[in-house]
């Protein structure tokens, strides 16, 4: 659900960077990113058609409307507090040294004047978050991505993402969570997730094919986290550029 979450909330970006909505016309399997597309089409269908409507959607508003704003922001922050080990460990493992100082900086001091993590007092410090994951660390060592999967009730992923997800969860201090602070965390994760996402709801509604614009907004994202933020530019073929445009 955070995946799908995540996801979504570069919806915008894509618009903003040019990306064209008629990319959805893209034939149902001329995308080798994603040879399951038929299966996951379906599996599309009951997250966007049924899970969100009728639960995500209904239980953030639910929780918007009984939980305050500032309270809402502090667990928030709790949850993402719980990532930094796991960031400042992925950084070492990329070879990133001055990203690993900022995740454990920010881990201890959230942790500490930040009670619990609940204020983010480390970005107020010019410490801002890291998000470095054990799926950039297997792409840094050139693992790539597998094929493309969409699961109900969590959404995009692919099999280096999934790999990567369960080997953040072996990290402290998430192998000291009992069941409940588990459960806790994930639901805190997607309302806030689902919470952010009601202003950028038009965006995928408006879409031609909301599946292949999400879809293309995953990877996009992706490289996005991989190459923080400066992914390489992609040559332009202006020959199938004028045949899609025609």
């Amino acid at each position: 659900m955070k995946t799908l979450l995540t996801t979504l909330l570069a919806l915008a970006t894509l618009i903003l960077t040019g990306c064209a909505s008629k990319t959805a016309q893209t034939d149902a399997h001329s995308d080798p990113r994603d040879p399951l597309e038929s299966v996951n089409r379906k599996m599309w269908t009951v997250n966007f058609e049924y899970l969100d409507p009728y639960v995500l959607r209904p239980a953030t508003v639910g929780y918007m409307t009984v939980t305050p704003k500032p309270v809402r922001s502090g667990l928030a922050n709790m949850v993402n507090n719980l990532d930094e080990p796991a960031n400042a460990l992925n950084g070492i493992l990329q070879g990133k040294g001055k990203s690993t100082a900022i995740s454990t900086g920010r881990f201890l001091v959230n942790s500490t004047v930040g009670v619990l993590g609940f204020f983010d007092v480390a970005t107020h410090l010019e410490l801002a978050q890291q998000n470095e994951d054990f799926s950039q660390t297997l792409g840094v060592w050139g693992v790539g991505y597998g094929p493309f999967v969409m699961i109900p009730g969590m959404g995009p992923t692919t099999v280096r993402d999934t790999v990567g997800r369960v080997a953040d969860n072996l990290y402290f201090p998430m192998t000291l969570l009992n069941s409940h602070l588990t459960v806790g965390k994930f639901v805190i994760s997607a309302l806030d997730g689902r919470e952010q996402l009601m202003v950028q709801e038009k965006l995928l509604n408006d879409s031609l094919d909301p599946y292949a614009f999400v879809k293309d907004a995953y990877f996009q994202r992706q490289e996005y986290k991989l190459y923080d933020g400066e992914p390489p530019q992609q040559e332009v073929d202006e020959a199938a550029l004028e045949e899609f445009l025609e």
